[in-house]
């Protein structure tokens, strides 16, 4: 497709998602910022992972963005061949079956973010799509990744520097998930302060994190997060899903949040966060919820705007559907994007 026509087509589908025609024929989700100290920045935040209901907290988290903060949101999902949101769509080929790739409408608008939010999980996009992605992450803007984003791709990204290949968990973020830190889905986690980090910005108000989801490990027993990391809050696991859960003396705590620097091809250094809790449930936690957004003005050099006490609280409702794979047990079934405005 010529790409005169590329960017008209992109134009139009924006018109469409603002509100100038049908909502429901939107293929992302806005919201624009209110009075804070976000306005005139814009957040991306990209919805695709099968497993931590993503679809539910990214729309979730760009309401306090835009509401309580004045940043401009933008939410874009992976959707299937109907264009719905469809947390469904399998990450491996069914026997005898090739794949059918992922699509997350909309990535174009990287070009124009001052930050992006990463949930993905294993998705196979198309090459184009792979590009701008590339593209933004070799910008030198910031980066957050959450949860099942540091193994958010099931092939190499289009990614070389000096003709060596960039693997976007390890490289870029700092870590890629390795194991499961306890028991999947019977654990919880608590998150602890790392104390000689408990004045960085990032941590600015943060208390009491806790989630229900468990612990991943993200480098060898015996290890450490690679040079360049710095671990802000580790996660303790706990012996079940409940907030006062005793810890598991059999489980040492690791880094489930932290921060680098990651140096583009053109030298550029790009601020990135990684935060592996971050599930549907684990967002309920309004320690978390400060920690990510803290991060975010961080990850825009706007710690100086960041204070303990502006508001987290969750704007409307939020019931996010339980983290899993039995979707229809979970009652998890594709939906139009305007399901999640």
């Amino acid at each position: 497709m010529p790409n005169p026509l590329r960017r008209l087509i992109s134009s139009i589908a924006l018109i469409l998602s603002c509100g100038c025609a049908n909502a429901d024929d939107a293929q992302w989700l806005t919201y624009p910022g209110g009075e804070g100290p976000g306005k005139g920045k814009r957040i991306v935040l990209i919805a695709a992972d099968q497993e931590y209901r993503s679809e539910q907290s990214m729309p979730m988290m760009a309401k306090i963005l835009s509401t309580h903060h004045g940043f401009d949101c933008t939410v874009l999902f992976g959707v299937n061949d109907k264009g719905e949101v469809d947390p469904t769509m399998p990450v491996y080929p069914e026997k005898g079956q090739p794949l059918k790739e992922h699509h997350i409408p909309g990535l174009e608008q990287l070009a124009s973010a001052d930050l992006v939010i990463f949930f993905a999980r294993l998705l196979t996009l198309p090459m184009p799509e792979r590009e701008l992605i590339v593209k933004y992450v070799d910008s030198g803007k910031p980066i957050i990744a959450l949860r099942t984003a540091n193994h958010g791709f099931h092939g190499a990204l289009p990614y070389k520097i000096n003709d060596k290949q960039v693997n976007w968990g390890n490289d870029v973020l700092g870590g890629t998930f390795m194991n499961h830190h306890g028991n999947w889905h019977a654990d919880s986690t608590r998150g602890i302060i790392v104390e000689e980090q408990k004045n960085h910005p990032i941590l600015t108000g943060v208390s009491d994190i806790w989630g229900n989801s468990d612990v991943y490990r993200t480098y060898k027993e015996g290890g450490s997060l690679p040079e360049g990391c710095t671990a802000l809050v580790l996660g303790q696991p706990l012996l079940g899903r409940k907030h006062d859960d005793a810890p598991n003396p059999k489980l040492e705590p690791l880094p489930v949040a932290w921060f680098k620097y990651w140096q583009t091809s053109e030298g550029k250094k790009a601020r990135v966060f990684q935060s592996t809790m971050g599930s549907g449930d684990d967002l309920e936690s309004a320690g978390l919820r400060r920690l990510i957004i803290n991060a975010a003005y961080w990850g825009m050099g706007m710690e100086s705007a960041i204070t303990p006490t502006r508001s987290v609280e969750i704007v409307g409702t939020y019931k996010p559907l339980e983290s899993g794979f039995n979707y229809k047990e979970l009652g998890v079934v594709p939906k139009p994007v305007s399901a999640y405005k």
